[in-house]
């Protein structure tokens, strides 16, 4: 084996130690998906804030035929405008997903182990993790899966959060300690979550989270409009043209 290409911006999945030492080189395909997955966190937001998809199914089965009111709605409804976002991981995905928080006029906090002091204004700081917590009404995951990050939504962070705090992950899902989120979910020490991703795929229904109370849970598509997917083919076919050119991009075993 000479070479491994990764459809996908982590590369987890590889032993890259492992492949370096053995002179395999290894390429990830970066940025391809960050329009699709700050959109699709805003999307999970937004639904967690107004459960569009309850109150269509709630009209179908036929709750306002019967209403004596002219509006109803089964869950409480938020607005974003003076919010805080808490969001861990601030590389293209997390810097996307900021701006479109901030165009709801939100407040955004970043934990990340780099700061960027050309990003931090009025509405943007860099805080320490346990200020994240406390002080996020919306907590949104964007790092990759290491050591340090594996567990990091776990008991003892969750204790940090306000109860009235929405946990949402478009990132790796072993980020989440599965069991004790639920926990929290249906002891109501969040308020809600919005899962994109979780320990193992495809799911099985013996997954913690499965059965929770107040949480969305959509199959891993964050990355997947079309558009993603084509930027996604297309950054692999050159990255392995330019491996077997002898000039090799996106290598992430150097």
């Amino acid at each position: 084996m000479k070479y491994i290409g990764v459809l996908a911006t982590g590369y987890n999945i590889v032993d890259v130690i492992t492949a370096k030492a053995q002179g395999i080189t290894v390429t990830n395909v970066p940025d391809y998906s960050s329009k699709s997955v700050a959109q699709f966190t805003m999307a999970l937001i937004l639904e967690l804030c107004h459960h569009v998809g309850a109150h269509n199914t709630a009209v179908k089965q036929g709750e306002w035929i019967k209403s004596k009111d002219f509006s109803f709605w089964n869950y409480p409804l938020i607005e974003l405008a003076e919010k805080t976002l808490g969001i861990i991981g601030f590389g293209k995905i997390g810097k996307a997903t900021a701006k479109l928080a901030q165009a709801f006029g939100m407040k955004i906090l970043v934990y990340n182990r780099t700061t960027y002091s050309e990003f931090e204004n009025e509405d943007l700081k860099f805080v320490a993790l346990d200020d994240l917590f406390q002080n996020s009404d919306f907590i949104s995951l964007h790092s990759p899966l290491t050591q340090e990050t594996k567990g990091i939504i776990n008991s003892s962070s969750i204790e940090k959060m306000k109860n009235s705090a929405f946990l949402i992950n478009t990132s790796r899902g072993p980020l989440v300690n599965e069991k004790d989120l639920a926990k929290a979910l249906e002891e109501e020490k969040l308020a809600g979550a919005a899962i994109d991703v979780i320990s193992e795929e495809p799911m099985k229904d013996s997954n913690p989270l499965f059965s929770a109370k107040n949480c969305i849970i959509t199959p891993h598509i964050a990355w997947a409009p079309k558009e993603a997917r084509q930027r996604l083919m297309q950054t692999t076919e050159e990255n392995l043209k330019a491996f077997l050119e002898g000039n090799p991009i996106n290598v992430v075993n150097k």
